[in-house]
This record gives C-alpha cells, sequence and structure tokens, in this order.
C-alpha cells in the first residue's frame, strides 16, 4: 500500500488506445497506476506518450531505453542458437518480451506494487509471455490481464466499444488507429497481423511495409558487406562499396536494419501456430537479423566441427520454440544457452555477403579458426588423404545395411513359403 492507501500496478503502456483505455479502466477500479513504456527501438513518440499517460491519471511515468541490452543479451543470444521459429520467423516480439517483463518487475519491486499489467488479448502469445516471466522472476506477482477479465470484456466487446470510451475520457487517439491491422515494432523487427490480413489467401501490399522496401524497388547493384564475428558474435561491419565501418553492437545491428531495408531483404509472410492453439497469419519485417543470421550460420560452417554443429542443429527447434512460448528464464533455457556459448569459442573470422533484391548470398569466408583443408578436401591434390582407404570405410558402414537386408529376405522368404501352401 502507499500513501493514498490505494494498491499499486505497474501497467506495460505503449500510448495506444488500448493500454491507453486500460491506465484509465485501472484508475476507476481504485488502483494507483504507474506506467512504464519500454523503448526497445520502436518508431514511437516516448514523450508524447508520457504525457499522455500522466494527462490520463498515471502517478509515475517510466522510460526505460532497453535497446542496448535488446541487441546484446537477446538478439545476439538468439543468434547464437540460430533461433527461428517453423523454419521461418525470426521472433522479434518473442524476444523483446522477456526484457520488457524484466524491468516492469524491477520496477514493480522498486515502487512496492503488488500488481503489474498488460494489454496482451487472451487469444495472443504475448498474454502467455507477459505472464510466464513475470511468474519466473517474481512468483508472489499478481497480474491483472483486463483482456481476460469478464468485467473487462463486457464493457468492450470491440475495437469501437474502446474508441468510445477514449473519446468520453478526452483520452487522445492517433491517426494511426485507422490502420485495418495491427503492429508490434521493435529494432529487431516490425509485425503486421490481424484486420485485413486474417485472410492467408490475400497477399499483402507492399504500401504495408515501413522497415523494408519492396525487392522489386529496390537498387538494381549489389552491396558487398563483410561481417566479422569473434566468438560467434558480430563485431564489424565493413561496406566494400563505400568503405564505411561500424562496430558497437547496437550501431552495428541498426546499420545492417538499415542496409537490409534498402535491398529489400527480410520480408516474410506467414501462416504459424501460436502456443496457444490457433493458427495465424503473420507479416514480418526483419531486415538486418535476416542478414545477421544467414552470415552466423556460414561462418560455423567452416569453424566449426561436424558434430557440434548437427547436434546443436537438433536443439535450434527446441530453443526456438521455447521463445515463442515464453519460456526466456526456464531452467532448461539456461541448459541450451550454456550449451550454445560454449559451441561458439571459436566461431571466429570474416564472411562476405552480397545483398541484392532481396537476398542475401554468402560468397566468401575466412577464419582463423577453420577446419576446411583446400589440399586435403581437393579432387587434384591427394593432400594426405588416402583413397583406397575409403572402401574399408564403406563396408564398415554397410555391415549394418546387409544385415537388415538379410532379415529382409528371409522375411519374404517366409511369406513366400506360406502362399505356396
Amino acid at each position: 500500500m502507499n500513501k493514498t492507501n490505494k494498491p499499486k500496478v505497474v501497467l506495460a503502456y505503449s500510448g495506444g488506445l488500448d493500454t491507453s483505455v486500460i491506465l484509465k479502466w485501472l484508475l476507476d477500479k481504485g488502483y494507483e497506476v504507474i506506467a512504464y513504456i519500454a523503448d526497445v527501438g520502436q518508431d514511437d513518440d516516448f514523450e508524447a506518450a508520457k504525457a499522455k499517460a500522466e494527462k490520463i491519471g498515471a502517478s509515475k511515468v517510466y522510460i526505460m531505453d532497453l535497446k542496448k541490452e535488446f541487441v546484446t543479451n537477446y538478439i545476439f543470444q538468439a543468434l547464437k542458437g540460430n533461433a527461428i521459429y517453423e523454419g521461418t520467423y525470426l521472433l522479434g516480439t518473442s524476444l523483446a518480451r522477456p526484457l520488457i517483463s524484466k524491468y516492469q518487475i524491477e520496477i514493480a519491486k522498486k515502487e512496492g506494487a503488488e500488481y503489474v499489467s498488460h494489454g496482451a488479448t487472451g487469444k495472443g502469445n504475448d498474454q502467455v509471455r507477459f505472464e510466464l516471466a513475470y511468474y519466473a522472476l517474481n512468483p508472489k506477482i499478481k497480474i491483472i490481464a483486463p483482456w481476460k477479465m469478464q468485467e473487462f470484456l463486457n464493457e468492450f466487446k470491440g475495437r469501437t466499444d474502446l474508441i468510445n470510451y477514449a473519446e468520453k475520457h478526452g483520452i487522445p487517439i492517433s491517426a494511426t488507429l485507422k490502420k485495418p491491422y495491427s503492429e508490434d515494432d521493435n529494432l529487431m523487427h516490425i509485425s503486421h497481423e490481424a484486420g485485413i490480413l486474417e485472410d492467408p489467401n490475400k497477399a499483402a501490399s507492399k504500401e504495408i511495409f515501413s522497415k523494408i522496401v519492396s525487392p522489386l524497388d529496390a537498387p538494381d547493384e549489389e552491396t558487398i558487406i563483410e561481417i566479422e564475428f569473434k566468438d560467434g558474435l558480430p563485431i564489424k561491419v565493413t561496406n566494400k562499396n563505400n568503405n564505411e565501418v561500424v562496430e558497437e553492437p547496437l550501431k552495428l545491428f541498426t546499420y545492417l536494419n538499415e542496409l537490409g531495408g534498402k535491398n529489400g531483404i527480410g520480408i516474410v509472410d506467414m501462416v504459424e501456430n501460436r502456443f496457444v492453439g490457433l493458427k495465424s497469419r503473420g507479416v514480418y519485417e526483419t531486415p538486418g537479423a535476416t542478414i545477421l543470421w544467414k552470415a552466423h550460420r556460414d561462418i560455423e560452417g567452416i569453424a566449426m566441427d561436424k558434430e557440434v554443429m548437427h547436434l546443436k542443429d537438433s536443439l535450434t527447434p527446441k530453443f526456438s520454440e521455447l521463445i515463442y512460448n515464453g519460456f526466456w528464464f526456464c531452467p532448461e533455457m539456461d541448459f541450451m544457452m550454456a550449451s550454445f556459448n560454449q559451441s561458439q569459442k571459436l566461431i571466429d573470422g570474416v564472411v562476405t555477403l552480397s545483398l541484392y533484391k532481396g537476398n542475401v548470398m554468402p560468397i566468401a569466408r575466412t577464419s582463423p579458426s577453420s577446419l576446411y583443408d583446400q589440399e586435403l578436401g581437393s579432387m587434384d591434390i591427394e593432400g594426405g588423404f588416402d583413397q583406397t582407404d575409403s572402401a574399408g570405410f564403406i563396408k564398415i558402414n554397410a555391415l549394418r545395411l546387409k544385415a537388415h537386408n538379410v532379415i529382409l529376405d528371409k522375411k519374404q522368404l517366409g511369406v513366400e513359403e506360406a502362399l505356396e501352401k
């Protein structure tokens, strides 16, 4: 409790229609509301959002700049495991949620708030991601999720009710609310879903895209870049077209976003499986990460042991699923991250890539940890490899195949004998 004897709640606040209505609704229900705005690289006016929250009645507004931590501790950590959900989605929204939740819980602790709240719906993935993170970081926290409360749902049956409520209470409504779909924006990507995109057979028009130009409109000249890795992490990008060099993690990632956007790289249109059991259509723009994932996989190809790579690859689907489903803070995630960190210790080198009209093509690579032996692998140079040894290698690997064939022959013989009888 506080001086006003009202229970405190920390609300994850965006400044949009839903969370603005929720802020006012919580105030009407007798809570003191502390608004928390997480800056994870979205294209928003944070000071305007703060002023809006204060106007509605928030007792405090926190604006937390989390962009650098988002890159180094979340995006780059996912990169180490080559995280990609259902073979397509690079998990931009999923990776931001545990970071946002982390600081929401810290603010609640600092302010002595026993409640946290969010504006995620009961049909989507974000409700799970937020709440699993809340409970993992503070098992005693109490959660107010209005879109899962019958009292709230009775009052707000849809967008029209939200808008009418906002107008009644003098809550400003931005022009972006007229977009016939919803978006989630951050440094890693922007997602588009719902509304007109709910028909999976309807192509998304290029007017939807805000970070990436259509590949058809991208330059007719390729951009050649080099990405240098140390222990599996990108440490330098060099643009060979103009000799620009970028090194600091946040600037490096932002620069790759810029290059990818200009070259039409990173557009994904897919139907995915939500954790709650529904299928949904999502259109994503993920320019910088698309380049980075391609480069990282390529440097692993030359510097990583075959068996380590194959074992690591077998873990990637589970790793990606854990991120997507909201289990960033869980024991099995700790285990996987420790494994991936170990696997990256010798993943050093430089990958050269061509960026052209939506394509990312590794065209060269070099590594001080290279396991590639040009002479040993050459078809023209013997290089210490005795080709006659391969005959024994094949015979040994064929032993179980021969044994299996004998069993099949016996089984077939038994069938034939039975037919003759």
